[in-house]
């Protein structure tokens, strides 16, 4: 895409969007120890268990792996709870998520509560007795959704990233400001941010225990993941929804789509938004669809703090899911994999400032625990609102991606104004531009393909 083509307007250019939440935070530098309290910083609860209340039906809109997950996350998450209705385009998906429902949590959705179709979500989201969805399908489809939930008054859980384009973060923008207005419920599936270290080691650093923050990295390196192969029954558009995870209209590539979790950790306690990104990646293993293996970006902010993030997704090579975040005190190490301290702060000596105590205070499965905060927030009107922060962290991948693409250095006013917008303009089944007619992205790929 030629850089001339990619700036189309400056709408929303000069929107600054909020990082955390509208809490006001006190400045660190002349607070006193804790002078930012949790409750100050809107801190969770973190009980095990979601409190008691009315009984909340859900809809679920996408019944793949991750939707019949976050299904039954919903369910456990505290008494009185149901998943009512099911919207998904392909029925052995839908079968296989009302079996998993029915067997394993002993929720029954009848077969009128059940829609099939790209339609499908408008007719759950037209039925009264819903109070809350589930957005679940690939992220290409969430702004749609998401804006037809707020409208519909529906509280919402939705998964990361909310868009995979410019167009698609500024719909969430507008439907996230709608959403607060009407009081709405909506949790993000960042699901690090529902985690209690992370956020004792986030109240430690806006209480001044690392100094002022000046850069961090976020690093979301892992093995090859899963793929599907075209077969010859399935249609293009078929093809690309059942391997969205390689189809870049579809997921966003894996930049927007995995590594957002360590983006959105390193842009919160930062506490700032980059001016503009220098990216490079590439393609090296990856046997279908049009996404990359690797990226490499360099953030600048304004202020001059910098932030460096890398992802990969290439068997046989080191596995890294971590933020560090550098202060002019000491650094904090956040670690999301198996290692004997996940959350340490020490000074540049290696002295240990603060560390988190996984034996006194175990940390619950955050997958989980975002959808207690999600029940807790409606039951009690402790409103929560991740819309917003959540297009940001999106943004600002997508900027990164962008960069890398193209190989050139992007601002965020050029990508805030865009109207760059991935994938086709009407959804049915059938031939799609997008594939070739080999049905391969990359047919150079084909001979590996075969192998396989």
């Amino acid at each position: 895409m030629k850089r001339r083509d990619f700036i189309t307007g400056a709408a929303l250019s000069g929107m600054r969007l909020p990082l955390v939440s509208s809490v006001a935070f006190g400045s660190c530098k002349d607070n006193a120890a804790f002078k930012v309290t949790p409750e100050k910083a809107g801190m969770f609860s973190f009980v095990d268990k979601a409190p008691d209340g009315k009984p909340l039906r859900a809809a679920l809109i996408g019944c793949g792996g991750r939707g019949t997950g976050a299904a039954g996350q919903f369910l456990k998450a505290g008494n009185g709870l149901s998943v009512t209705a099911l919207a998904d385009v392909f029925p052995d998906r839908m079968d296989s998520c009302r079996k998993v429902l029915k067997e394993e949590f002993r929720n029954e959705v009848p077969d009128a509560n059940c829609f099939i179709g790209f339609d499908a979500y408008k007719r759950v989201l037209s039925m009264p007795e819903i109070d809350l969805v589930l957005l679940c399908t690939p992220q290409h489809f969430r702004p749609e959704h998401f804006a037809a939930a707020v409208e519909a008054g529906k509280h919402v859980f939705m998964e990361k990233p909310c868009a995979v384009d410019p167009v698609g973060v500024r719909t969430v923008i507008i439907a996230a400001r709608a959403a607060q207005s009407k009081g709405l419920t909506v949790v993000a599936g960042t699901h690090l941010r529902h985690r209690r270290d992370c956020w004792e080691a986030y109240m430690h650093v806006r209480n001044g225990l690392i100094g002022d923050v000046i850069c961090a990295s976020a690093h979301a390196d892992q093995g090859a993941m899963w793929h599907q192969l075209h077969r010859p029954e399935w249609s293009d558009m078929e093809y690309c929804i059942r391997n969205f995870f390689n189809i870049k209209w579809l997921s966003g590539d894996h930049l927007v789509d995995q590594a957002i979790h360590y983006i959105d950790i390193a842009l919160w306690f930062m506490d700032e938004r980059p001016e503009r990104a220098v990216g490079y990646g590439g393609r090296a293993r990856r046997l279908t669809g049009d996404i990359y293996d690797f990226f490499a970006i360099d953030y600048y902010c304004g202020s001059g703090k910098r932030m460096w993030t890398e992802a990969r997704q290439i068997d046989g090579c080191d596995a890294d899911f971590s933020d560090q975040i550098y202060g002019t005190k000491g650094i904090i190490r956040l670690n999301d994999a198996n290692s004997d301290v996940k959350i340490k702060i020490t000074d540049y000596s290696e002295e240990t400032l603060w560390e988190y105590n996984y034996a006194e205070k175990p940390v619950k499965n955050p997958y989980e625990q975002e959808h207690i905060h999600l029940v807790e927030s409606i039951r009690e009107n402790k409103k929560i609102n991740q819309a917003e922060p959540l297009a940001y962290s999106t943004l600002v991948a997508i900027l990164g991606r962008e960069s890398a693409y193209s190989g050139k250095p992007l601002t965020w006013q050029e990508i805030m104004a865009s109207g760059l917008r991935y994938g086709p303009a009407t959804y049915e089944m059938g031939t799609i531009p997008i594939i070739t007619r080999d049905r391969f992205l990359f047919p150079e790929l084909q001979i590996l393909c075969k192998r396989e």
